[in-house]
């Protein structure tokens, strides 16, 4: 995960409080806070997701491409440029950059 949102999509990882539990990861990055816990019985998010606005959509989906992950176009959102794709664990997430 680290690797995913910090070196390729440009977060910064940032400490937990220490009353927390120790697995888990806290990231920022661009005005957004992201949370990721550890759960044995996770599940995939395959339709819900986080949507992520960024000022560099197109050097992000190279990024993403060229470190093999897939960026899916879709439908048009007026005023946006935008596509999907998923993280390590195989949640969707959307990035997207004003038009």
């Amino acid at each position: 995960m680290r690797a995913y949102f910090c070196d390729l999509l440009g977060m910064v990882e940032v400490p937990k409080p220490d009353n927390l539990s120790p697995s888990g990861l806290w990231l920022e990055g661009g005005g957004a806070k992201l949370h990721i816990g550890v759960d044995p019985d996770f599940v995939s998010a395959r339709k819900a997701h986080p949507a992520f606005l960024v000022d560099n959509l197109e050097v992000l989906r190279d990024r993403l491409t060229q470190a093999g992950y897939t960026a899916q176009d879709d439908k048009p959102v007026e005023g946006y440029v935008r596509f999907f794709t998923f993280d390590p664990f195989g949640n969707r997430i959307e990035l997207m950059q004003q038009a």
